[in-house]
């Protein structure tokens, strides 16, 4: 009894034992399952791809084991990273992306019953054992793709029953935690297809010049059987025995009822490629950006927001126009279109691709290379200004020789207006009204303005650049100025409503989020504030479109088909950059030209070298129509129509204009008085010259002298003051208005006179202005009477240096003295 009743407790033990044993054991393995699959999966690089927004190739790099390797579109949602396999995703969406046509060729081919086994087809084993018992060697392996997939991810290794057993449990091990539709993706991206060409996004490119989703039955055929054996199959060998396996797949697919008699017909008769294509070479440039900056991202597949078709336009045209430049030794030049609504880039042309890259530095990215900018940041400030209210469009300005200190600006044709209205000026870059609005406007308040529209390249402060800021002194980007520019216009079409949004001012952008393909998402703004309003950016605009245009295009306005363009150039100092940017209420285009090192050259100006290649690249472009009036940004004010300023009460004509509301509060018209002259406004009179009863007083626009000198020059309309009567001019001063005036030197003035070949000092021309054109002036230096000048006031003067004193006398003995140091440079 006691021997009995210890034998089972003895047997229970051995069971508990052994169930335990059983428990771990399976434990065991179920932790070898689960933990055999390395991670990631795959470790091979990719390729960098850019394709366009519709998913066109626009270009790729190779990868860095030198194999053409495109990860496959949308990695994020298939469960794959840059290394191959990372974590699960059962997210539907993005799925189902791999070509049909391919899928069920290599199914047909590979794997009939893929979505029926789960990772191992029983049925293809015992088929396999049995032919290979029978012909007693290794005819076929039995490996599903999924077991493939496997074999791929462990390259190198010897094809062995362990290697088969192995390849059998990571195969059970992918099953389980991916989809068939990723293991698909998995083998689609890894599997080799002869040459360097791996997976079949690159061999679909380089063998057929195009998406695999656009391939015919024919070429899907070809690639579905060429991972069999790649190294004996190749496009480019073994011809013949690549066709006979390719239309034994169609036929068998004709079978299968995967194609119809009539397809399968018209696939076996294609011809084979002939020779892998070129890939695309569409944005250089760009790629080579991303490719830097592809190890920050979880893919090396970048879907832009550019169009091929324009980018291919766009980067022939400056290709053709640039090979004319190269003769007069200008090698580079870049553009840029953007949409102007989203900021999204539609063509980024880098730089001149293929036209000697090595000598002439053709490899560096212009759009984001800071270079002088030359005029082009002019519009900026006749829009701040329009805006804070100091400014009004038709205002004369005054274009008059000018110095501040030891900076004498000059106008490209070094000529002089004396007074111009502001949008003329613009119309005209001209340097001389630009830098003194600036004076008047504030260097500080202007950079301010810049770096709140996306200027990014202001390194140093605003006192740094100095009143040379609006005319080239700092440096610009393509990018930034073209963006800057396309707020103009954001800001010019936002017309609904009383306020201005702030986000209208937001950098570009190229890249399409992942999680958002189809649309196209705004960045970040710059500023939470407004910087310029509607009103102020639609009259900037109205202004650029003054702008004379090149060639032909100057009497675009003549055209029925004419297309109303807002635009600018720019130059910077020594012809080294040519700028033109352009913007219509759908697209801003930007385009630089010019040299990368920096060489300038004989006529290298915006106007010549970059305003052709803008007009042609708005050719390009669909046409739109022109921006609405901002109404509710906009006051009625009447102007006075001499002086362009808000009509004050002696302006004796005056027109409707509309302007920004700051507008209203602008100084009234200083150059409208009331005058004294008898009834047919021959003499000036004054009370203590004549009764009263013969005075009459009249409205008259007059000028400062200097202005006037050159002004009426121009406008034959123009009516000088007219002379006092004889017996009044003793009573002069009682009018109070000076009629001399001294234009060179200005006051304390710093003037450098250099000495000639033959070591003599030079000389220096000294001029003057006097309203009445008859008159006589005598000139006095340092007391010492130098002579009179008639008409032309102009002398040319050789002092010593030091400081002088220079005095002019005119007949009417009105006196006028100014000091001047001659500096001692030697």
């Amino acid at each position: 009894m006691y021997q009995h009743a210890l034998k089972e407790k003895i047997v229970i033990k051995k069971r508990y034992a052994l169930g335990f044993l059983a428990v771990a054991a399976i434990a065991l393995v179920w932790l070898i399952f689960h933990q055999q699959l390395p991670n990631p999966l795959f470790k091979a690089p990719f390729s960098t791809v850019l394709s366009d927004r519709n998913g066109e190739l626009l270009g790729a790099a190779i990868a860095k084991d030198e194999q053409w390797r495109f990860p496959p579109p949308n990695l994020n949602k298939s469960g794959l990273n840059k290394s191959g396999l990372n974590k699960p995703n059962h997210n539907k969406q993005g799925q189902n992306r791999l070509a049909p046509k391919f899928v069920k060729a290599l199914l047909c081919f590979e794997d009939r019953r893929f979505y029926s086994h789960v990772g191992i087809d029983l049925w293809a084993v015992i088929r396999a054992f049995w032919l290979n018992l029978r012909e007693r060697r290794v005819v076929s392996g039995a490996s599903t793709i999924t077991m493939q997939v496997i074999r791929l991810a462990r390259k190198g290794r010897p094809r062995t029953v362990s290697e088969k057993l192995i390849e059998m449990v990571w195969a059970l091990r992918l099953e389980v935690t991916r989809t068939k539709e990723q293991i698909l993706m998995l083998y689609a991206a890894h599997a080799p297809f002869g040459g360097n060409a791996v997976g079949v996004w690159a061999a679909s490119w380089r063998y057929f010049g195009r998406r695999p989703e656009q391939l015919s039955w024919a070429e899907a055929a070809m690639l579905a059987v060429l991972p069999n054996n790649p190294a004996l199959v190749h496009p480019g060998r073994n011809r013949a025995y690549l066709k006979r396996k390719r239309d034994r797949l169609l036929a068998r697919m004709r079978q299968e009822r995967l194609i119809d008699a009539l397809s399968c017909q018209l696939a076996q008769a294609e011809p084979l490629p002939s020779k892998p294509h070129p890939l695309p070479h569409a944005a250089p440039h760009l790629l080579a950006k991303l490719q830097a900056a592809s190890h920050k991202r979880s893919t090396s597949r970048f879907q832009t927001t550019l169009d091929k078709p324009i980018q291919m336009r766009a980067d022939m045209i400056i290709r053709r126009h640039s090979a004319r430049l190269a003769t007069n030794g200008i090698h580079n030049a870049a553009g840029l279109i953007l949409d102007v609504k989203s900021g999204a880039v539609l063509a980024y042309i880098g730089n001149v691709a293929k036209l000697n890259p090595a000598r002439h530095a053709n490899y560096v990215d212009i759009v984001t290379a800071p270079r002088s900018t030359g005029s082009i940041l002019k519009p900026f400030l006749y829009a701040g200004m329009l805006h804070s209210g100091e400014l009004l469009p038709n205002q004369l300005v005054p274009d008059i020789p000018t110095r501040f200190g030891g900076f004498a600006p000059e106008n490209y044709e070094r000529t002089y207006l004396g007074a111009t209205p502001a949008f003329h000026a613009l119309a005209r870059s001209l340097n001389i009204p630009a830098v003194r609005l600036l004076a008047e406007y504030g260097i500080d308040r202007f950079y301010a303005l810049l770096v709140r529209m996306g200027m990014t390249t202001l390194r140093y402060p605003a006192k740094h650049y100095g009143l040379s800021l609006i005319l080239g002194g700092a440096e610009g980007t393509l990018w930034d100025i073209t963006a800057m520019y396309a707020g103009l216009a954001r800001g010019a079409s936002q017309s609904v409503g009383p306020h201005f949004e702030a986000s209208l001012f937001f950098k570009p952008h190229y890249l399409i989020p992942d999680n958002d393909l189809p649309a196209v998402k705004t960045s970040r703004q710059y500023s939470d504030a407004a910087p310029l309003g509607a009103a102020a950016c639609w009259l900037t605009l109205k202004a650029l479109l003054e702008v004379v245009r090149p060639g032909v295009d100057s009497a675009w306005r003549d055209f029925a088909s004419h297309r109303k363009i807002a635009w600018k150039t720019g130059t910077s100092y020594g012809l080294r950059d040519g700028w033109a940017v352009g913007v219509t209420p759908k697209y801003a285009v930007g385009v630089w030209v010019g040299n990368a090192d920096g060489e300038g050259r004989p006529d290298l100006t915006g106007i010549a070298t970059a305003a052709p290649i803008l007009f042609e690249l708005f050719g390009v472009l669909d046409e739109s129509a022109w921006f609405k009036r901002p109404f509710h940004a906009l006051s009625q004010v009447k102007i006075c129509a001499h002086s362009g300023y808000r009509a004050g009460p002696h302006c004796a004509s005056t027109e409707a204009m509309l302007i920004p509301h700051a507008g209203l509060r602008s100084v009234q018209c200083p150059y409208c008085r009331i005058i004294c002259c008898d009834s047919k406004r021959k003499w000036r009179l004054h009370t203590q010259c004549a009764p009263v009863a013969e005075i009459n007083p009249v409205k008259w626009f007059v000028l400062p002298p200097a202005m006037e000198w050159y002004y009426k020059r121009r406008h034959s309309g123009y009516r000088t003051l007219p002379p006092f009567r004889r017996d009044c001019l003793e009573k002069l001063a009682q009018d109070g208005l000076p009629s001399l005036s001294l234009i060179y030197p200005e006051k304390r003035g710093r003037i450098y006179i250099p000495l000639e070949l033959d070591g003599q000092r030079g000389r220096t021309v000294f001029k003057a202005a006097h309203r009445n054109p008859e008159t006589t002036i005598f000139w006095h230096l340092d007391a010492e009477y130098l002579g009179a000048t008639h008409d032309l006031h102009q002398l040319a003067l050789a002092p010593s240096p030091g400081v002088h004193t220079l005095t002019l006398v005119d007949l009417n003995g009105e006196q006028l003295a100014r000091k001047f140091t001659v500096l001692n440079i030697k």
